[in-house]
């Protein structure tokens, strides 16, 4: 198995940016704006990529400390993985450890995803510091 893991410092506090990973809006405002579900625990979320939809199953919520959920569906090797948000205040700031695991290989499209979520979670950064951040559609082309 292999594991997607980035870790990004977000000027904001631990329950902005974990309003960010577990409301609907917040969702939207970072990764794609065609979010839609339910964000409580055993809830599902399904995430708008065009004609693509990533089903997402809310494993975990504790506010101000971890988002986390499993792939339900999906196309390609996501379906299975699971996906985590760890966050930790830090001198005013907020560290956010992000884990993407479970991927049956480390293949191209792993390597493209990888950075892919890297864009996003800098989307995330830009939403929580200034309001705005660039989901999909407008988010940034690799």
């Amino acid at each position: 198995m292999s594991d997607i893991k980035h870790q990004i410092t977000i000027r904001g506090k631990e329950q902005d940016v974990y309003k960010a990973l577990s409301t609907i809006d917040g969702l939207s405002g970072w990764w794609t704006r065609t979010t839609s579900g339910d964000s409580k625990v055993g809830g599902k979320i399904d995430f708008r990529f065009g004609q693509h939809v990533i089903a997402m199953r809310v494993a975990a919520l504790e506010p101000g400390r971890r988002a986390a959920w499993e792939c339900a569906d999906s196309v390609g090797d996501w379906v299975g993985t699971k996906v985590n948000f760890d966050l930790q205040g830090k001198d005013g700031a907020t560290v956010l450890t992000f884990g993407h695991k479970d991927w049956r290989e480390a293949n191209d499209y792993f390597g493209h995803c990888s950075m892919k979520w890297a864009t996003f979670l800098l989307s995330l950064k830009q939403y929580v510091e200034t309001g705005a951040g660039a989901p999909f559609p407008n988010d940034t082309a690799i």
